[in-house]
């Protein structure tokens, strides 16, 4: 029995090196098993309850299939809090991307050793917090009297802020109560999704590939907009992922940061949880699923998925 145990091993082990698609499947069948059953599972599961019908009058989610909360999700009120999440959404991934370029640029370019580990623990330092601490540390920094009045004090920019507040779509009386101060706390929150992957996309960049530029002529402006910019897209498509499809489905900040407004996380929270209508909240829930699908064929087109 002592070397009955060690041949069947060993075979089993020369039985999987003879047929490694055999060995992959071993690997990959129940993690795929888990994934389909418990995420995919549940997912389609919530997206049928779209069919159900919900009674206004007794509070009950009765079985009968209708497709009048998917139609429902094209009224006035319902679009609209659509076209705002898919707003802001854009807006920030736009803004974050702006934003990381320049510290990505500047980590992967001119820093090594000791100060590329420390910038990459101060972009990563801030991930670490609870991301509830932050979006209610946030809610104080940019309340009447806070850290973000008294700045805006003190360079004197108080007259711009109140232009900007007073602007349709943007405005409110302080910036805790505007779309501005949410556009603040999302940038801030998601900055560091979008500065890794650009910063990994430009160390890939060959050197040579600088020099060739420079000895041909070009000067760095032309080098910049001509030769990094474009070998960078994918990285700034690969965050963008990021900041998009997370703004996209965030319900805590717009409960937290800007004035009343629902945007599609928060209804499909409001939804479920407080009214109880489930079939409205799984309908609502299929908007990000298509909005997020229709991104991804897009940025796969620009590389996005060879710079993750």
């Amino acid at each position: 029995m002592s070397q009955a145990t060690p041949t069947a091993t060993r075979r089993l082990s020369n039985l999987l090196y003879r047929r490694p698609n055999l060995y992959l499947a071993l690997l990959l069948v129940p993690p795929l098993i888990w994934f389909g059953a418990i995420y995919l599972g549940s997912l389609l599961s919530l997206l049928w309850q779209g069919f159900y019908t919900f009674d206004d009058f007794t509070m009950a989610v009765t079985p009968q299939l209708t497709l009048g909360n998917f139609t429902a999700l094209f009224n006035p009120s319902n679009f609209d809090i659509i076209l705002r999440t898919l707003s802001m959404a854009i807006a920030v991934s736009i803004a974050s991307a702006t934003l990381a370029f320049p510290i990505a640029y500047y980590m992967a370019r001119y820093t090594s050793g000791k100060t590329k580990a420390f910038f990459y623990i101060a972009v990563m330092m801030p991930m670490w917090a609870s991301y509830i601490v932050k979006a209610y540390a946030w809610t104080l920094l940019l309340a009447k009297g806070g850290v973000a009045q008294w700045f805006v004090q003190q360079l004197s920019l108080a007259p711009v802020l109140q232009f900007i507040l007073e602007i349709p779509g943007v405005g409110g009386s302080t910036l805790s109560t505007s779309h501005l101060g949410r556009f603040l706390v999302f940038v801030y929150i998601w900055l560091p999704f979008m500065i890794l992957p650009i910063q990994a996309s430009l160390e890939r960049l060959p050197p040579s590939l600088l020099q060739a530029s420079a000895d041909l002529g070009a000067r760095p402006r032309q080098t910049f907009t001509q030769v990094i910019l474009p070998l960078s897209v994918p990285g700034i498509a690969a965050g963008s992922i990021f900041t998009f499809s997370l703004t996209l489905g965030d319900f805590i900040v717009p409960q937290l940061v800007g004035p009343p407004g629902y945007f599609i996380g928060s209804m499909v929270y409001a939804q479920q949880g407080a009214i109880g209508n489930m079939p409205m909240a799984a309908a609502f829930t299929l908007v990000p699923i298509v909005l997020i699908a229709i991104y991804l064929s897009m940025v796969k087109r620009l590389g996005a998925f060879d710079a993750l």
